[in-house]
């Protein structure tokens, strides 16, 4: 049967009250349902080991078992995000980082920037007199 009931069985208020439902927030992290993860997680980090090591080696460990697989990301947001105050500085300095924030990755800011872009107070004074149409603005 195909999601929402399917072309015959489809209703929209029954699938917009399940979207809804399903788009709640804040959703359960799976950290709060298997304490066991979080133990492991955590010795991997006393370790000194990188949240990407620590989430391969549990594929590795528990092939079968995908309540123990998670994300380097969702290693990284536990740390970041729920850590307050002493417990926060703890957790960041079993990071190699030792940071206590995150440091954004490959996300350049290039809005607005044209390259070899020279400035208007920079053109010939040729152009001042407007004898040639479309003369300078379009090299």
């Amino acid at each position: 049967m195909a999601a929402n009931g399917g072309r015959e069985d489809y209703r929209a208020w029954g699938g917009y009250l399940r979207a809804a439902e399903r788009a709640r927030r804040p959703k359960p992290t799976k950290f709060s349902a298997c304490p066991r993860l979080v133990t492991e997680v955590t010795e991997g980090l006393e370790e000194l080991w990188s949240p990407e090591e620590i989430a391969r080696r549990l594929r590795v460990d528990h092939p079968d078992d995908p309540m123990m697989r998670v994300s380097h990301e969702t290693i990284y947001q536990s740390l970041y995000v729920q850590g307050r105050g002493e417990l926060r500085r703890e957790l960041a300095r079993c990071l190699r980082s030792g940071r206590a924030k995150r440091r954004p990755q490959g996300r350049v800011n290039a809005r607005g920037i044209i390259p070899g872009m020279v400035m208007i107070s920079e053109r010939p004074a040729e152009v001042e007199d407007r004898a040639v149409p479309g003369h300078w603005e379009g090299t």
